[in-house]
């Protein structure tokens, strides 16, 4: 019979395991607290920001609020990221689950030299290719102050592919050549196999996009002209008024109204997310 841990023991394992949770809470309130005090910020008069005496607002006020979307055509802003961010996000997931299938299940010529020539493309930085890229947008296709740059550049990247790639592994390869017997096409078995199949490496997948265009700032800068074509980082990056005479109250305001989206899509997908990163672990 297995010995029953000895009371010293039992505490030994128990003072561990307080300070774990107590080092897991420490990080966690260190990491909110500038979020905290962001939205505590955007609840204050301008004076109380900076002068105040006290971290929660003296004089709470929504005022901030309605002098943001009062100016500068906020919610035609949102609409703007909103836009540019779903549907990159859809073209690129779908352009990306077609690359990583590709590379998963099939067998072609050169194979591996095109799959490693991709991931070296990882290491070049986007400035290195920020400036010939405006110079085809603008010269070739005159995409400049529309929103295509910022949609199909990037479609079908490179962490995407490699990311779709490790999860297509997980799926089955039997059920592949079931359906290629009873008659199927390649492309009806994607969208009616693989795409159903591989659900949570999707939704991981998109939330990681969805993200990075909504809060993408360097390129929508270069090729964003026309204020009402902004996006919601080039607004609060217009919110910023010379050293000292920034709105800060009106700033927090527009910071908290920009992380909604954002927060709303990772809750309600949250598990998606955890499972498709979990799953796409698999090494082929």
């Amino acid at each position: 019979m297995k010995a029953s841990p000895t009371p010293h023991r039992r505490w030994d394992e128990a003072a561990k395991r307080g300070l774990i949770y107590l080092a897991v809470v420490g990080t966690c309130a260190f990491m909110m607290f500038p979020f905290l005090w962001m939205f505590v910020s955007s609840l204050k008069p301008f004076e109380e920001i900076f002068a105040g005496d006290s971290f929660l607002p003296e004089n709470p006020t929504l005022e901030n609020y309605r002098s943001l979307f009062a100016q500068g055509d906020a919610l035609g802003k949102i609409w703007n990221s909103l836009y540019i961010a779903t549907v990159a996000t859809v073209l690129s997931v779908f352009l990306c689950a077609l690359g990583g299938y590709a590379f998963a299940k099939f067998r072609f010529p050169g194979r591996a030299f095109l799959f490693g020539f991709m991931l070296a493309s990882l290491a070049i930085p986007f400035a290195v290719v920020m400036v010939p890229l405006f110079v085809m947008m603008r010269n070739t296709f005159h995409w400049i102050d529309t929103p295509w740059p910022l949609i199909i550049p990037g479609a079908a990247n490179a962490f995407g592919i490699f990311f779709m790639r490790q999860y297509m592994f997980s799926v089955s390869d039997e059920m592949l050549d079931a359906a290629r017997v009873d008659g199927a096409s390649e492309f009806g078995i994607f969208l009616r196999i693989v795409l159903p199949t591989t659900i949570p490496g999707l939704v991981s997948l998109g939330i990681i996009f969805f993200m990075g265009s909504w809060n993408n700032f360097l390129w929508p800068s270069a090729v964003l002209r026309s204020e009402e074509n902004y996006t919601v980082p080039l607004m609060l990056n217009a919110l910023q008024g010379p050293p000292g005479r920034t709105a800060y109250d009106v700033l927090m305001a527009g910071s908290v109204v920009s992380l909604v989206p954002m927060l709303l899509v990772f809750l309600a997908l949250q598990r998606h997310l955890i499972a498709g990163i979990t799953a796409g672990s698999v090494k082929g």
